[in-house]
């Protein structure tokens, strides 16, 4: 029934396994890929023919995480697989970004990929293992597509490049002080074609080299797919790709003046329409034969990317005017809403970002449900980006793919330099407000959410700037990088690098790559010109602000402490009863975490030392030597206890109540009577002996036992 092909290596720690023919037969392509006990099945389909005037490659990727796969049953009301999460979306978009360049050019049939997790082992992370499985299924499947790619995750542990580290290792990146870096990396037998990365300060060289460490690990795995594809790809799918160049003459001939004079044209809305007009006369000025042709639309793009192109290449003058290295002008200002605990507008040319801080308890903190457990963030960043930023008329809804995207840039890119936890106990939440676009607004989204936390007094380790690289690289091998890119150089242009850091390393790396990869020789020149591009934009923002400013009149105030986890009982009661009742009485917000740590929180000061003082109250104990103020509750004939030490009571003796010789307690004391008392100490079976003859009842201080023979005397 089966006709079973399998091929294995051993890669890393681990074995990689790839197998086709025996699950989702009907799909062109499909493959399970294992590594470990982690188990991923992509399945690939595509349309024989492409819709009626499309001009666009409709690739969808979708990425799944079953729950079964952890043995785990999903949380919320339902219990079932909704919406994609946070994960699945970026993991989507790790196996679209590599593979899409890859594809014919002028292929506009329809494909469908989707990654099903299957099983995993909590070891293996299976998001390079989904990345790998769509790849092979893409090579078998018999679509065009020029690939196969490998992927591989480097981590970099004292001091050494680590190939696939284990889940646990990279969840919480900051929790792990050995580990500085999470990368994914993906690319071709000779090229890398994207990178993916969260980092804590490493420089130039040690980023480049997890790169090229990365795409040497995957070179055994881009062949075991081609080992595949030689037993089970099936028959190429018939496509030749449409020959425009002497429909791009044409176009050329009739278009290349007016569209050169729009492209001359410095302002982007202006020059936007004037594009457009220019397109506009193409198509009126071509026949009605080129007219009526499909790809009249990829010949007038081509004309628009070759003027955009020739001049960066033959002169290294952009067509804003800039060379190649120049940042546009920056105005960085901060506090600019007066409500908000922090706030920052971040303008760089035609790109600017309202970025805005609010700080929260630990009622706040996001909690995420995963395959490999749940687990708590303080610190979220959303990123939106209103039709408005770039004059259109657009659909507002969820957020999409892109804005999902572009907010984990900025997150990884900040989240290296935020305080710990312990020093910082606030939940930070950052929205970048994206007002205008002309390239690089995730950058922009760093750049302001920097200066916004430090706005709201965020202690940050350092500022953290981020720029956008981009690449011409020409079929004669000519190419020139770009720092700073437009909107019009990053669509029309073959890279789109993006560097964040502070002034000591990178904290973020992201590349994408629309040609066949790039070498190691631009790359190190992209990272070159992005640290300088990075240190002039920190100068800049360092003019608004360079250092955390004082809190928020309207922010929570947050006072922290550590209590036993064998009190934490004591601290909730039954039902909750404790806890609610420290809340009414004192007014402040109490959050306790497993490990002991409570976080009391409110505007007001003298609300949180009640909350404190509540708690402390119940956990602490009482130490022997040490004078307390207690309240009689109660007269017997041999003393009177005293109620000292929150709930704690304790028995003055009636020789310990003063210096005199006394009948019974009631000749000076009466319930509820206030008392200083000493700790003397326990006796055998626990009880507290309390004293209070030692004790100056009105100043509270000890009586010097000099002072005592002469009170005796007297």
């Amino acid at each position: 029934m089966f006709n079973i092909s399998r091929k294995s290596i051993q890669w890393g720690n681990e074995t990689l396994t790839l197998e086709t023919g025996k699950v989702a037969r009907q799909a062109d392509g499909s493959v399970v890929a294992t590594l470990g006990e982690t188990q991923v099945m992509a399945s690939v389909t595509f349309a024989k023919s492409a819709k009626e005037g499309q001009d666009f490659f409709p690739l969808t990727v979708h990425y799944q995480e079953k729950y079964y796969a952890a043995g785990k049953i999903p949380g919320g009301f339902f219990k079932r697989e909704a919406r994609p999460s946070e994960k699945e979306t970026l993991v989507s978009r790790l196996i679209d970004r590599p593979c899409r360049p890859l594809f014919v050019e002028g292929f506009r049939n329809e494909v469908l990929v989707m990654a099903t997790v299957l099983s995993c082992d909590l070891v293996n992370d299976p998001d390079i293992v989904a990345m790998i499985a769509a790849s092979a299924a893409l090579t078998i499947s018999g679509v065009p597509f020029m690939g196969p790619i490998g992927a591989a995750r480097v981590g970099f542990a004292n001091g050494q490049y680590v190939l696939n580290p284990a889940m646990d290792d990279m969840t919480q990146l900051r929790n792990n002080p050995e580990q500085r870096l999470d990368l994914v990396v993906a690319g071709t037998k000779d090229a890398v074609m994207m990178v993916e990365s969260e980092a804590y300060e490493l420089t130039e060289e040690e980023m480049l080299g997890a790169v090229k460490f990365g795409h040497a690990a995957m070179q055994p795995v881009i062949d075991l797919i081609i080992d595949l594809a030689e037993t089970a790809a099936k028959e190429p799918f018939d496509y030749v790709p449409a020959d425009i160049s002497a429909l791009y003459g044409r176009v050329k001939a009739v278009g290349e003046a007016q569209m050169r004079a729009a492209f001359a044209i410095r302002n982007k809305q202006e020059r936007t329409n004037a594009i457009s007009a220019a397109v506009a006369a193409i198509k009126e000025a071509v026949s009605e034969e080129d007219r009526a042709d499909k790809t009249l639309g990829s010949a007038i793009k081509k004309l628009e990317s070759s003027i955009l192109r020739g001049d960066v290449v033959s002169n290294g003058i952009r067509i804003d005017g800039r060379d190649t290295k120049t940042v546009r002008p920056i105005v960085a200002e901060t506090g600019v809403l007066p409500r908000a605990h922090g706030s920052a507008l971040f303008t760089r040319g035609e790109t600017q970002g309202l970025v805005v801080t609010t700080l929260g308890t630990g009622e706040d903190e996001q909690i995420i449900d995963a395959l490999n457990g749940n687990y708590r963030s303080n610190f979220l960043l959303h990123y939106n980006f209103p039709p408005y930023s770039v004059g259109e008329v657009g659909r507002v809804g969820s957020p999409g793919r892109r804005e999902i995207g572009h907010g984990k840039l900025a997150w990884r890119a900040l989240q290296a330099v935020l305080p710990a936890a312990t020093d910082f106990p606030y939940t930070i939440r950052v929205v970048s407000e994206i007002t205008e676009s002309n390239g690089s607004s995730s950058m922009a989204s760093v750049c302001g959410g920097s200066l916004s936390m430090m706005d709201a007094g965020v202690p940050l380790k350092a500022p953290v700037a981020g720029v956008a690289m981009g690449l011409i690289l020409e079929d004669d091998g000519k190419w020139a990088v770009l720092t700073d890119i437009l909107g019009d150089e990053d669509h029309l242009g073959d890279m789109d690098f993006k560097v964040a850091g502070t002034e000591a390393g990178i904290t973020s790396l992201q590349m994408d790559i629309k040609v066949a990869g790039i070498t190691p020789e631009i790359m190190e020149q992209a990272l070159a010109q992005a640290k300088d591009g990075r240190m002039h934009i920190l100068a800049e923002m360092n003019k608004a602000l360079s250092a955390p400013q004082g809190f928020s009149e309207y922010a929570p105030k947050i006072e922290t402490m550590s209590i036993p986890t064998d009190k934490i009982r004591e601290v909730i009661g039954s039902g909750g009863k404790v806890i609610r009742e420290i809340v009414e009485v004192s007014g402040a917000k109490v959050d306790i975490n497993d490990d002991g740590m409570i976080k009391i929180a409110s505007n007001d000061a003298n609300a949180i030392k009640r909350a404190y003082d509540m708690i402390w109250s119940i956990v602490a104990e009482p130490e022997e030597g040490q004078i307390y103020t207690g309240k009689v509750v109660k007269l017997v004939d041999f003393g009177a206890f005293v109620n000292f030490f929150g709930k704690r009571d304790g028995l003055v003796h009636v020789s310990q109540i003063a210096s005199k010789r006394l009948n019974h307690p009631n000749e000076i004391l009466k319930e509820g009577q206030e008392v200083k008392v000493k700790l003397l100490g326990f006796d055998d079976r626990g009880k507290v002996r309390l004293g209070m003859k030692m004790v100056d009842q009105e100043t509270g201080a000890e009586i010097a036992p000099e002072k005592k023979e002469e009170s005796a005397e007297g």
